[in-house]
């Protein structure tokens, strides 16, 4: 079977396809390149990924004058990558790999047979390949993945226990790809994750961070989450949103702490400004402090008192634990922190509560303002339109002062420089104490001019000594 939309990837293709037949070698586009074909995705910026009977040496040598650049780091895992115009390109040869149970260090071993290199795949509809090569090119699907595709239904080629035994890492992909394709997971394969999540552990923190970036960027997040909650898998990583689902919800009125935490998730939109990947990961964590904050108190009810401070202090340490880069824990972190920050502010938005609200946001301004949004979870409008009001007339003044004060780099009047001088003092505390000082004075009361800077400096200098 070849479908129409494969034509014209089969036309560009067709140099390489003709080396490879002429070598008596067969060529194969697989995995989720013929996927998202037959799903009818745009082609035109995916990298290609293909497997061969033809091993390494016999790769480079066909693709030589084809390509206009080749690289070989992947040789001897049997990975030839090549660049062709702007198509990224990695040809793989066929491969049996196995896998020692205490480790993700696969033993490479090359295969003649497209048949065995497709059963090592993680799910059947990334187990399907169009062979290039043959006399009109068809589509190899062994393991039934195209009826699967079709059906939304996600199962694994082999058994579901040997597929992640010999890497854990699919369990987790497995939440990813029921978020990304809104697939339903077999009987079996929720066994074995249910079974078999403990082997996560093996698995480097860099590879779970990036699989868990890559689903928490889909357009659904959530469908990946829950699973990934329901059957164990994210107390191997992220224990916290388990602990949210056994806390009760009494602001936002939902089930538990967890469904709001994922309604907000949901919220951050790819189209919303600022860092689309970081709102989320803030989203998902602003609230994981509550449970270990929560205290009832006679008359109040329930009480979550400074949970993002605390939640703040687990985020860092959670991102570590995954190798996140130091600006995403920055990031993430200070969101968490300043998440309420927005509805302490009751009163309106003064000038000073403006640059107080800016200077504390910093770099994360933008997202921070996203955030405070895609919080709201309620089902009010009338409450919604009331946090959005609130939020238009903040981004509003912002503009406003923005506009005639110097907001992006909030600093006092004079450097700690021009402070000792005036003062005719030296480094020590008190230059510090006297930052503090004109930086309390920029924050209410905005830029005065030189003369009256320097006389609240002389004046607040003679009433401390």
């Amino acid at each position: 079977m070849q479908p129409a939309r494969f034509d014209a990837v089969i036309a560009e293709l067709a140099p390489i396809t003709a080396a490879f037949r002429a070598a008596g070698r067969r060529l194969y586009i697989v995995g989720g390149t013929v996927r998202d074909l037959l799903l009818g995705r745009d082609t035109s910026q995916l990298d290609f990924d293909f497997t061969t009977d033809a091993r390494p040496d016999q790769v480079k040598a066909l693709l030589g004058g084809l390509v206009d650049s080749l690289w070989t780091q992947g040789e001897r895992f049997g990975t030839i990558a090549a660049l062709r115009g702007s198509r990224s390109l990695e040809i793989t040869t066929h491969r049996a790999e196995a896998y020692d149970p205490d480790s993700r260090k696969p033993e490479v071993k090359f295969s003649d047979s497209i048949d065995t290199d497709l059963a090592r795949r993680d799910f059947t509809f990334n187990a399907m390949a169009l062979e290039l090569t043959a006399d009109t090119p068809q589509l190899v699907d062994p393991y039934g993945g195209l009826d699967d595709l079709m059906a939304r239904r996600l199962r694994t080629p082999l058994s579901p226990e040997e597929s992640f035994s010999d890497d854990p890492l699919r369990m987790l992909r497995a939440a990813r790809f029921i978020a990304t394709l809104s697939v339903t997971p077999d009987d079996a394969l929720v066994r074995a994750v249910k079974a078999m999540n403990e082997r996560l552990q093996i698995v480097s923190a860099e590879r779970v961070r990036d699989e868990f970036d890559r689903m928490m960027t889909t357009d659904a997040p959530t469908l990946g989450l829950r699973f990934a909650v329901e059957f164990g898998l994210a107390d191997r990583f992220l224990p916290e949103l388990s602990a949210l689902s056994l806390e009760q919800d009494p602001i936002h009125r939902h089930k538990d702490v967890l469904t709001h935490t994922f309604a907000v998730v949901e919220n951050v939109r790819r189209e919303m400004p600022g860092d689309f990947r970081i709102v989320r990961l803030a989203a998902l964590y602003h609230d994981i402090g509550k449970p270990r904050t929560r205290k009832v108190l006679p008359g109040k009810g329930m009480t979550f008192y400074h949970h993002e401070v605390v939640g703040a202090k687990m985020t860092r340490k959670r991102m570590r634990e995954l190798h996140y880069s130091n600006d995403d824990i920055r990031k993430v972190s200070e969101l968490v922190f300043l998440s309420g920050r927005f509805h302490t502010y009751q009163m309106g938005w003064t000038d000073s509560a403006v640059r107080r609200y800016v200077r504390d946001a910093g770099d994360v301004l933008t997202e921070l303002n996203v955030l405070v949004r895609c919080d709201c979870t309620t089902r009010s409008e009338r409450k919604v339109d009331a946090l959005n009001r609130r939020m238009d007339e903040l981004e509003a003044r912002i503009t406003e002062l923005a506009a005639k004060e110097e907001l992006a780099a909030l600093r006092p009047e004079l450097d700690g420089l021009a402070v000792m001088q005036h003062l005719g003092i030296s480094p020590g505390p008190a230059v510090g104490e006297a930052m503090d000082f004109l930086m309390e004075i920029r924050l209410d009361e905005g830029v005065l001019g030189d003369a009256a800077i320097r006389a609240r400096l002389d004046a607040w200098w003679s009433a401390r000594q």
